[in-house]
């Protein structure tokens, strides 16, 4: 795209504008196809990018702020319903049933505020995990981690390895998750050797061809004519933005700004960048945006190694920013995902977590009553049951 009068005249085109275009009655080569797929590639790519982080820039800190302060909140409910039913364990009429369920739960909450390093939580641990009640909830845990391994296993397709090490759930869930993933890398590594074996073979014999007939092989030659045609690239630049060669201090500044780009962007073989800031110095005028049009196909099958080596640049970027961002955000994130749809998840993380808290302040006002708080521990143990089955 054309920067318009109005725009300012040093606007960096647009990767459309280092397109190759066919000229009148003449159709694009395969080398010239191919180049402006990947330029299309790589405009696509570096699009994904800047919307996701523009997207997450808008929604990150509010949206991390919102569940810190609802966890904050729904931990503080947790140790008042901790030391809420510890007291009532002391002075209430329970049955021994009743006294079992009140303890299974003041356990579940001291594992869940273990991380939180209250001198209150901690001195409580060692009255209720005693060496009989770990004992029975190992063997619950046990029973549940039993289930759990059929289920990995048919999943799995063959037996989990040393199944009697792992004694929890939790345990037992990261032992197959490890192990579906070593099968995972070892069924890649094998296509992979297979790949490498196969590309080295074909290799070996096109050296030994070009070898016999005393002539240099093509991908080498290729290679360096992309290693040229940047290196000229950067050279011309360098000579045209030379800042000591500029008289006037505004325009030294300018030039000194453009040449740090260029200079960033020749260190990692950035051609595209390189491209641009060309046509951006020189002032392309759209009657001669296209002249890539005026190089060989030798020239851009070349320059197109560099090209695809930018996409694989940008497609690690790309995976490595998603990873991040939903780790961060605790939801899915995706760049080709609608981020209306994106928004919603978190508004929707945002109110399950709400709810979480509004649910341990609700049971906490209820449970004042004996009898409720009978009935509530009879619920939260059924709750748990169900849960873990």
């Amino acid at each position: 795209m054309i920067p318009s009068p109005e725009a300012p005249s040093n606007a960096a085109p647009s990767l459309s504008a280092l397109m190759v275009q066919a000229a009148a009655q003449a159709k694009l080569t395969p080398a010239q196809l191919r180049f402006n797929e990947l330029l299309a590639r790589i405009d696509r790519l570096s699009g994904q990018i800047q919307r996701l982080e523009n997207w997450s820039d808008r929604h990150r800190y509010t949206h991390i702020q919102a569940l810190r302060e609802s966890v904050q909140q729904a931990q503080v409910h947790r140790k008042s319903l901790l030391l809420f039913v510890h007291e009532r364990l002391q002075t209430a009429d329970f049955t021994d049933r009743q006294q079992r369920m009140a303890r299974g739960l003041v356990r579940g909450l001291i594992d869940q505020l273990s991380a939180t390093a209250d001198p209150q939580v901690q001195v409580l641990v060692d009255e209720y995990v005693s060496e009989e009640d770990t004992q029975e909830a190992a063997e619950e845990q046990a029973e549940v981690a039993r289930q759990l391994r059929e289920r990995i296993e048919e999943a799995l397709g063959q037996p989990l390895n040393k199944p009697s090490q792992y004694q929890t759930p939790e345990e037992m869930m990261q032992a197959g998750m490890r192990q579906w993933q070593q099968q995972q890398e070892a069924n890649e590594a094998k296509k992979n050797a297979k790949r490498t074996a196969r590309k080295a073979q074909k290799q070996a014999q096109k050296k030994n061809a070009a070898a016999e007939k005393g002539e240099v092989p093509v991908a080498l030659m290729r290679e360096l004519d992309a290693k040229s045609a940047i290196r000229t690239i950067f050279r011309q630049l360098a000579s045209a933005l030379h800042p000591d060669r500029e008289p006037d201090e505004q325009e030294r500044l300018r030039k000194t700004c453009l040449m740090s780009e260029v200079n960033a962007a020749y260190e990692k073989n950035d051609l595209t960048t390189l491209l641009r800031l060309q046509m951006q110095v020189s002032q392309v005028s759209p009657k001669n945006t296209a002249g890539t049009a005026l190089m060989t196909d030798d020239k851009l099958i070349a320059m197109s190694l560099l090209l695809k080596e930018q996409v694989a640049a940008l497609e690690e970027d790309l995976d490595q920013l998603e990873s991040r961002l939903s780790r961060e955000l605790c939801v899915p994130v995706r760049a080709e995902a609608d981020e209306a749809v994106m928004a919603k998840s978190l508004q929707r993380l945002q109110a399950d977590q709400r709810y979480i808290t509004d649910t341990l302040e609700a049971d906490l006002r209820r449970i004042q009553n004996d009898a409720e708080l009978k009935r509530w521990l009879k619920e939260q143990w059924q709750l748990a049951k169900a849960t873990s089955a």
